[in-house]
């Protein structure tokens, strides 16, 4: 397919044009016209761009692309570098932010809810873009074997503010920096809230407010959405897809 038929696709595939964002969504850099390969991954660092080049990608697809509000804007230093290597090698640059953490089939609140099997999950409509979701577990465990099972299904420890002995069942989630959705995932009237980081406030918020939280990691959090968006495009177009992980502990 083409870059600019890709383009097309995706604006309409995660209605881009929907979601106030703090970065454009879709093409941010241009390459090459034609795409048989495109390689995912979650944050546009150099060395997944330095992965795309030795993979021969045409396209590098992920969550958190460039040109975020409130940065410079000049291109010198990292920026530059991270944009050369992608000029000098023809290769495309696509990100999606809020458009991917939204997606009801494939994005990376649909993914978490899936992988932690719970049930009823579903976006809060007309609360925050449709970002925070809500469901249920089976029944009702403790606190503590939840967060357990968050650190073991994301290989990441997950830190747990609550009595970790208390029983917990309806959940509410946002991945990556939402910490500060605590406050509406409270009003939902939930058990326990979890989202990808946590701040020093989180913990003074959640003790109040009467609510468990789980911070899982920005990263951990948001691996699924860019996956299975990649595993999409091959499966619809004739492309080739290759998922690059790039640790990031935070």
């Amino acid at each position: 397919m083409t870059r600019n038929e890709l383009a097309e696709y995706l604006a309409g595939f995660l209605q881009a044009g929907k979601f106030k964002d703090y970065a454009p969504n879709g093409l941010q850099v241009e390459g090459r016209v034609e795409i048989k390969k495109i390689v995912t991954g979650v944050t546009a660092c150099q060395a997944l761009i330095d992965k795309a080049i030795a993979l021969d990608a045409d396209a590098l697809l992920v969550h958190h692309g460039f040109f975020w509000k409130g940065e410079r804007e000049v291109i010198t230093g990292m920026k530059q570098r991270r944009i050369k290597a992608l000029l000098t090698h023809d290769i495309n640059l696509f990100g999606y932010h809020l458009p991917l953490d939204a997606h009801p089939m494939l994005g990376n609140n649909a993914e978490l809810g899936r992988r932690l099997d719970i049930a009823d999950a579903e976006p809060v409509l007309g609360l925050a873009q449709g970002l925070i979701w809500q469901g249920r577990l089976d029944k009702p465990v403790s606190a503590g074997v939840f967060g357990k099972h968050i650190s073991e299904i994301l290989n990441r420890e997950a830190l747990h503010i609550g009595d970790p002995a208390a029983e917990i069942q309806s959940i509410a989630w946002c991945t990556g920096g939402a910490q500060d959705y605590i406050d509406d995932a409270a009003s939902l009237g939930v058990d326990a809230f979890i989202s990808g980081e946590v701040s020093e406030r989180t913990y003074h918020s959640a003790l109040e407010l009467g609510i468990h939280y789980f911070a899982a990691g920005h990263h951990a959090t948001e691996r699924y959405g860019i996956q299975a968006l990649g595993e999409h495009l091959a499966r619809e177009f004739d492309i080739e897809h290759e998922y690059v992980d790039i640790d990031n502990p935070v």
